[in-house]
């Protein structure tokens, strides 16, 4: 197993690239399974959850071609399976796309019930809501999701709640549906108008989506196409939120700043320098930072991933801050890890009370998820002493080259095995 050693009393100062969105390659990748034809995929992010997806994509018979770090090209002429292997989807919660794009293709899917990060009760009864009223039986039986239908044909499908998942879901379905299909109380993420552009990008008939309402008219065949995947909010936010509670001054390279509104304004609030460029977004921290309250919600509102990583810049802070977790009721894992280093956050039910203004103290702690380690590495950063944080698999799950990206900006840190001594070594002070 391995762990990351960071070092205390760090100021990140720099420019960092951010690499493209995990959460909309992970559903692109099953979506390029709905055309025959050859798809480009660029600007991809090397994290194991994609390698994964790879993986999967590998076992049910498409062509892999790398054409370097962050591309690659895709034939899935020869796709000949359409049941996941077990022990790769019980990796991730996203391999559910597969039930979406394998059913729309072939009419049928089977699809183990997925696992991912734990944050609590996640069902999938939106997506099956969804496929059973566009024409497919569902069966499941032994941990398995078994999709069939002998024709799609278009509904209209209304969400009782607001679904990233259910609502990409049920876009790779609907593309091959006969007919128009119309989703109601959809999320609006700009993932899911990335996937929208892709299926379009390959011949799918998709408009409305980053609405409420996405209308979709179904089409009998796919080609091929080129994409390049979105830059990752998610990541461009973690390193805007470290820079602020580290007191740096950090600029993020190829973003679009209109998905980052939530974020800047909230550092904003708490009395951080944003200054915001068409591609990049520059933040300085202060030496004294506001308290703020903090309500997570669907995008265009606050994002849930980029909680905790918050929860950290408002334990520097000083004064009593709030934060409600609207999204997710598993999303305070990262709470007792930080209260090992120090940190005086009480919690009842979905909100926490953070005391902010007092410093945090290095410790060894583990990454419990993929944002609570990410959480964890702002906090050892800013800490008084060296940190040590075990788990990092689930950081390498959706930051791309993170340790190597915050080392530029100044920080020390060093990967190590579990019977490796923790010294430090490279970085710059």
């Amino acid at each position: 197993m391995e762990s990351l050693v960071v070092k205390g009393n760090t100021e990140l100062v720099g420019r960092v690239k951010i690499s493209g969105s995990k959460n909309a390659a992970v559903a692109v990748l099953p979506a390029a399974i709905l055309s025959p034809g050859t798809i480009y995929l660029e600007n991809l992010p090397d994290i194991t959850d994609v390698q994964t997806l790879m993986a999967i994509l590998d076992y049910l018979g498409v062509k892999i071609r790398r054409r370097g770090r962050n591309a690659v090209e895709l034939s899935t002429a020869n796709l000949s399976r359409i049941a996941p292997p077990y022990d790769m989807v019980k990796k991730m919660r996203a391999s559910y796309y597969f039930m979406g794009s394998l059913l729309g293709r072939f009419g049928r899917a089977v699809v183990p019930i997925p696992g991912g990060c734990d944050l609590g009760p996640r069902p999938i009864d939106q997506h099956l809501k969804g496929f059973s009223a566009l024409g497919s039986k569902i069966n499941i039986e032994h941990g398995m999701i078994t999709l069939t239908a002998e024709k799609l044909v278009g509904a209209r499908i209304y969400f009782d709640v607001v679904s990233i998942g259910a609502t990409i879901n049920l876009m790779l379905a609907a593309v091959s549906a006969e007919g128009r299909t119309i989703l109601e109380n959809v999320a609006k993420e700009p993932e899911i108008v990335d996937v929208a552009n892709f299926l379009n990008a390959m011949g799918a008939s998709i408009r409305g989506a980053g609405t409420d309402v996405i209308r979709i008219e179904g089409v009998k065949s796919f080609s091929g196409a080129k994409h390049a995947i979105i830059p990752d909010r998610i990541e461009a936010g973690t390193f805007m939120l470290a820079a602020a509670a580290s007191r740096g001054t950090v600029t993020v390279d190829e973003v679009i700043p209109k998905h980052l509104e939530a974020i800047t304004a909230k550092l904003r609030e708490t009395g951080a320098e944003v200054l915001v460029e068409p591609e990049s977004i520059t933040v300085k921290g202060k030496a004294e930072l506001k308290p703020s309250d903090l309500k997570t919600f669907p995008y265009p509102g606050f994002p849930t991933d980029l909680q905790p990583p918050a929860m950290v810049l408002l334990t520097v802070a000083k004064g009593l801050s709030v934060i409600t977790e609207n999204v997710f009721d598993g999303r305070y894992n990262h709470v007792e890890e930080l209260k090992r280093m120090g940190a005086r956050i009480k919690v009842e039910g979905r909100t926490a009370l953070i005391e902010g203004g007092k410093t945090l103290t290095g410790a060894p702690v583990s990454a419990p998820d993929l944002r609570s380690g990410a959480a964890l590495m702002i906090a050892a950063l800013i800490a008084d002493g060296d940190s040590t944080i075990s788990d990092v698999k689930h950081i390498d799950r959706g930051y791309e080259l993170f340790e190597e990206k915050l080392t530029q900006l100044g920080a020390t840190i060093r990967r190590k095995k579990a019977e490796e001594p923790s010294q430090l070594a490279g970085g710059s002070e």
